[in-house]
């Protein structure tokens, strides 16, 4: 049996946020899980997001796979500079709707390379929608100690993010 421990729960306030960012991630748990309810300011369905632990921008490898629901895409990175791939919900969406992201990060805090997955689903009302899947590792051997999450715009007043802690029993 696992628990599921509440750590903090970030909401972006009136004038919006450049990113949504975890700053203290105690190192006593097993996994970490976030999630996140995102709408972006840019004019579209969607807009991107990305990814980055403890501040760093190198040694990212990812791949992404998405439906649209009436197509598919796909995209790999070695070696980029964020985890990418992924989508909250641009302002050309339907009004008040917010886009759905689950991270997922086993064993933040080994000393090994820190593996994670990410899916999302946008809230559009529409016939055409995303939603992705992505697998990503961190070649990087410290503790992750800081989550950033950065839209290609600001993340828009009531976006939130709440971190959970993940032990096992």
């Amino acid at each position: 049996m696992a628990t599921h421990d509440l750590i903090q729960t970030v909401t972006v306030g009136a004038g919006g946020a450049a990113s949504v960012e975890f700053t203290y991630i105690p190192q006593t748990y097993t996994d970490l899980l976030v999630l996140y309810s995102l709408r972006g300011s840019q004019a579209q369905v969607y807009t991107q997001a990305s990814l980055t632990f403890n501040a760093s921008s190198t040694g990212y490898y990812w791949k992404m796979f998405q439906g649209t629901g009436t197509g598919t895409a796909s995209q790999a990175v070695t070696n980029g500079s964020s985890i990418g791939g992924f989508n909250g919900t641009g302002s050309s969406a339907t009004a008040n709707t917010f886009g759905n992201l689950r991270l997922y990060i086993p064993n933040y805090a080994s000393s090994q390379f820190k593996s994670c997955s990410i899916n999302d689903v946008l809230e559009t009302n529409a016939s055409t929608t995303y939603m992705a899947l992505v697998a990503a590792v961190w070649t990087n051997t410290n503790a992750i100690t800081t989550i950033t999450m950065t839209g290609l715009n600001n993340w828009v007043q009531h976006s939130s993010a709440s971190l959970y802690g993940i032990s096992k029993t």
